[in-house]
This record gives structure tokens, C-alpha cells and sequence, in this order.
């Protein structure tokens, strides 16, 4: 099984002529092979969701230059006999379909629904083929399927731990924030310094507008965070020692969620701020753990 991990963890090209080690192929001498494109259906689970008009016209004009020059892998349709589902390479079947190709050159194995999602997840965040909110998404469905951790699953897919914790944090963002970051208006820096903010999604409609970098954005921020407490009323509260504040941030990288740690002489309280079910869901699967 160990062999298997290693195996995935590497990708697609794990896949592409190393078969030994995969001991889920159908038959490790069956090689690349022409498809029926019409006979290929893409994955309702595929992580990536959002393909840009753009690229995809710039990779079929490419295909109809120079082909496929990889193949796509795929697995037999668990729905119609003698069809297929994407597992990864997508990218280049929508491509293809533009290009006016008839067949696709496929690899076909025989992968249960697990296996078949951390691989289109891990060859998607391998590639950087998926915007911030879709990678946070896949890490979250990843951890959730798999029932792995935050550590575990930086492993698998050849991250950082803090990596993967940062990138969870994304969804925290409003709605508006994240299209920002679907579209490619702002970047994965650009969203974590928004995430000290507490008005975001204004401070993501005045970056877009004034093409500011991450750096200019972190300076924003911090003026705006600066301004915010100067105009609070009320009693301010003290400032936490930073034995607190050191907590506070070792639990936000290990969750990849907001926490607030308020210490009274050692009574207090932990918050932990979630933004979406499988949040919860991980918080819960972490606390009833034995």
C-alpha cells in the first residue's frame, strides 16, 4: 500500500510508463490507446471547475498544430458500458473537442472513486491547474474523502503544511472575494492579506480597481485594520501577551481556520471560525478523534 501512496503522490507521470507500481492497472502492458471522443464524459467530482476561454482556445489551436502530446487517463464509465470517465485531463479534452479531433489518446485504468479523486486532485495542484478557491476546495475534499489530516494531506499532494493551511483559509473570504480570485483579478497574496480585514470584500474591490500589488495590498490592510481599532469605542481590550498570540497562529496553520484564543489568568475560551460544512465537519472529525 505504501508503494501505492508513493506512486500517487507523484501524479499522472506515475501513471505514464511506470505501471509496475500501479497495481490497480488493468493490464500494466496496456499502453496509450486512441478514444472515440464522443465516447469520454467528464467527472462530476473533478476538482477544477472553472476553465478560462482564453487558454482553452490558445490549447486547441496548439492540438490542431501539434496534437496531444499527452494522454489523458481515464477510467471505465461507472454508468454506460463502453464509455469513459475523465480522471484527469479535462483541460485537453475540452481543447480537443474545439479542435475538431475525432479521437483522444487515452490511458484506461481501473480506479475506484477514491483512488480516482485524490489523483485528479493531486494532478491538478501538481500542475497548478486550479485557481486558489478551487485548490482550498480540493484540500478540504481531499482530507474529507480521504479522512486525513492537514498534515497528510500536504503530503500527498507535495506541499507544505503551511501551504495547505494558508490556501484553506481562502474560503473564509466573502463570495465577492473568492470570484476575484476564480477570475484571476487578485492572487492567493492578495486574498491573505485581505484575511486580517474586516471589510474584505471593499478593500478586493479597491485593489482590483487600482491594480495594486500584494505588497501594496498587505499595506492597506494594515493601515485600514490600524484605522479600525483607533475608531473603536468602548474599553479597548489589552493586547495579548505573545505566548497567546504564538498559540493563535500554530492553531490557524494546523486547522487552516480562524482562531481567537482569550486567556483570563488561565480561564478563557477558544473560537474557532468556520466557513463552510466541511469546516465543521473537520472540526468535529479532529475533536472526536480517539
Amino acid at each position: 500500500m505504501a508503494e501505492n501512496r508513493r506512486g500517487l503522490g507523484r501524479g499522472l507521470s506515475a501513471l505514464l510508463g511506470e505501471a509496475e507500481e500501479i497495481t490497480h492497472a488493468v493490464d500494466p502492458a496496456a499502453g496509450v490507446r486512441e478514444i472515440p471522443i464522443e465516447m469520454i464524459h467528464n467527472n462530476p467530482d473533478q476538482p477544477r471547475r472553472h476553465f478560462a476561454e482564453d487558454e482553452l482556445a490558445e490549447l486547441a489551436e496548439s492540438i490542431r498544430d501539434k496534437g496531444v502530446l499527452q494522454p489523458v487517463l481515464l477510467r471505465p464509465s461507472r454508468k454506460t458500458e463502453g464509455e469513459y470517465e475523465i480522471v484527469a485531463g479535462e483541460r485537453r479534452w475540452r481543447a480537443a473537442q474545439r479542435a475538431g479531433l475525432k479521437a483522444l489518446p487515452a490511458l484506461v485504468r481501473t480506479l475506484g472513486d477514491a483512488e480516482a479523486f485524490e489523483i485528479a486532485i493531486i494532478e491538478n495542484v501538481q500542475r497548478e491547474d486550479l485557481n486558489p478557491i478551487e485548490e482550498a476546495r480540493a484540500y478540504w475534499s481531499l482530507m474529507g474523502v480521504m479522512q486525513i489530516t492537514q498534515e497528510e494531506a500536504a503530503k500527498r499532494v507535495g506541499k507544505s503544511r503551511s501551504h495547505v493551511a494558508n490556501t484553506l483559509r481562502l474560503v473564509q473570504l466573502p463570495e465577492s472575494v473568492q470570484e476575484h480570485l476564480i477570475e484571476g483579478r487578485l492572487t492567493a497574496g492578495h486574498a491573505r492579506a485581505l484575511l486580517s480585514t474586516d471589510d474584505a470584500a471593499a478593500l478586493a474591490e479597491k485593489v482590483v480597481a487600482q491594480g495594486l500589488s500584494v505588497r501594496e495590498t498587505e499595506a492597506l490592510a494594515r493601515e485600514t485594520t490600524g484605522k479600525a481599532s483607533k475608531k473603536a469605542s468602548g474599553p479597548r481590550k489589552a493586547p495579548k501577551d505573545a505566548d497567546t498570540a504564538a498559540l493563535e497562529s500554530d492553531l490557524e496553520e494546523a486547522l487552516g481556520m480562524s482562531v481567537d484564543v482569550s486567556d483570563r489568568g488561565g480561564v478563557g475560551e477558544v473560537r474557532i471560525r468556520y466557513a463552510t460544512l466541511e469546516q465543521l465537519d473537520e472540526i468535529c472529525r479532529r475533536l472526536t478523534r480517539s
